[in-house]
């Protein structure tokens, strides 16, 4: 499964590289596709925050895929990988929403 691991850590990296585009924008990143940004106070430490998101969701989620090295195809443990992967998608989408009523302009 070591190709299964590969693919994995490559969407990781993506979440890596999304998170250092965001780290270097001028302007308030988006965060959920199609919809514009909040007007923000400080746009700054507001895409440090969401850089800071991306970067620990690209580590678990690379965690979350270290079993690809340890089982066999079609176990039964990947439905636990799945299930972790739709945990961190909500946890993730909770952490922004947060991040965005922080630094939103009220």
């Amino acid at each position: 499964m070591i190709i299964g691991f590969v693919i994995w850590s490559f969407c990781a990296v993506l979440f890596f590289i999304v998170g250092v585009v965001d780290l270097k924008s001028a302007k308030p990143v988006g965060f959920f596709t199609g919809v514009k940004p909040p007007k923000i106070t400080d746009v700054k430490k507001y895409n440090k925050a969401v850089a800071l998101l991306w970067f620990i969701t690209g580590i678990v989620f690379e965690l979350i895929g270290l079993p690809f090295l340890f089982l066999k195809q079609n176990s039964p443990a990947f439905v636990f990988m799945m299930l972790a992967t739709v945990a961190l998608v909500i946890v993730m989408m909770v952490v922004y929403l947060s991040i965005s009523r922080k630094y939103e302009e009220k």
